[in-house]
């Protein structure tokens, strides 16, 4: 894991083009999740894997779901809600249901059926 830290802001997984983490004032700012390792599964999978990169990111950064403060979906189509929400149902936390939006649209590969954006409260310095 790549850390850079400056005028309080903290940045894990920092990359050229982005960082997939940035923390500031305890506030976990993640970048778009996509489904880097199935980009071929369907929704179910992708949306899994997608939520599986939120969950252990959050975590690397002091974390967790159930300290999510908003949540953007992003999905190609209207007809892979159903699917969708039943895997987020199964993952967040009850009780800790965050703000949320669900977006229609195309993603940069064709093959992305979901991306995540999330912001969350930081509940122990990593």
């Amino acid at each position: 894991m790549t850390i850079s830290t400056s005028d309080s802001i903290t940045r894990h997984h920092v990359g050229k083009r982005l960082s997939e983490v940035a923390i500031h004032n305890g506030t976990v700012y993640l970048a778009g999740q996509i489904p880097e390792n199935n980009p071929d599964g369907d929704m179910r999978t992708q949306t899994r894997e997608v939520l599986g990169h939120v969950e252990r990111l959050l975590s690397d950064a002091g974390s967790s779901k159930a300290h999510i403060l908003s949540c953007q979906i992003f999905i190609r189509s209207a007809a892979d809600i159903v699917v969708m929400n039943e895997v987020w149902d199964a993952w967040v936390v009850p009780g800790h249901t965050p703000p949320r939006a669900t977006v229609i649209g195309p993603a940069i590969n064709p093959k992305y059926l979901i991306e995540v954006i999330v912001t969350g409260a930081q509940i122990s310095a990593n």
